[in-house]
């Protein structure tokens, strides 16, 4: 594993970059409403982040063609957009990234598509909580599986499934670095923060259990029971007393 350190003036490019990022897709999440379609989204997206100055970090990285990943419903992530109109009682995770002066940014929401069930939204509100717990957790000498233990243990006790196989990461220089960053664990287990370090948290958590499998695209990941799925994530710079968030307005 090779974990870069950054110093304080990378984290401020990361910073300039972040704020891009959440700029953009709170415009995007706003533009979420029954009769738009994901493509309009992912159009939208492109264009704020072209408008600032920055790049989209997921537009043909490994082959990604859009922008925006949209995932909706039983999609957990890597959704592509496309022309199917969203509906209302629909919820969709918007994933988005901004590459700004050669540093990757990365954040998700869900948000809801007109009115939906109380069980979608609790789905929606315990996975936002759940980031924010995690949040939290973090700072220098805390351990990955310290991190993701927290994150399972309170959406578990919520009645809900962490997914397993997908992670958060290192971000940087490139969109994906090390270390892997789980949403579950073991206490004093894996890989240790280190003042300096920048990663990705992004619980991804399923209304039902937590096994996944590829969309028939190749690129989206659906839950295997179909139930429905909801994800948020934050780039957030490591310090010795908590943790910076890189993604905000």
């Amino acid at each position: 594993m090779s974990v870069t350190i950054k110093s304080e003036a990378e984290i401020q490019i990361m910073a300039e970059g972040g704020k891009i990022l959440a700029t953009v897709l709170k415009k995007v999440a706003e533009m979420a409403k029954p009769g738009v379609t994901t493509l309009e989204l992912d159009r939208l997206a492109e264009s704020l982040i072209l408008a600032a100055g920055a790049k989209p970090a997921f537009k043909g990285y490994l082959g990604f063609p859009y922008s925006l990943c949209a995932s909706v419903n039983e999609t957990v992530v890597h959704g592509f957009p496309d022309n199917i109109p969203l509906k209302n009682g629909d919820i969709v995770g918007l994933d988005l990234g901004v590459l700004w002066k050669g540093y990757n940014t990365d954040m998700a929401v869900t948000v809801a598509v007109g009115e939906i069930s109380f069980e979608a939204k609790r789905l929606i509100d315990v996975t936002k909580k759940s980031l924010r717990l995690g949040l939290k957790k973090v700072r220098a000498g805390v351990m990955t599986g310290d991190l993701g233990n927290t994150i399972q243990r309170f959406v578990e006790d919520q009645g809900f499934g962490v997914v397993r196989t997908l992670y958060g990461h290192g971000i940087g220089k490139q969109v994906h670095e090390d270390p892997y960053i789980p949403n579950y664990g073991k206490r004093a287990t894996g890989d240790t923060l280190k003042e300096g370090m920048v990663i990705c948290i992004e619980p991804m958590v399923t209304m039902g259990d937590y096994e996944v499998k590829k969309n028939s695209d190749g690129w989206g990941i659906v839950t295997r029971d179909g139930s429905l799925s909801a994800h948020f994530e934050h780039t957030v710079a490591i310090t010795r007393d908590g943790c910076r968030v890189l993604t905000q307005e």
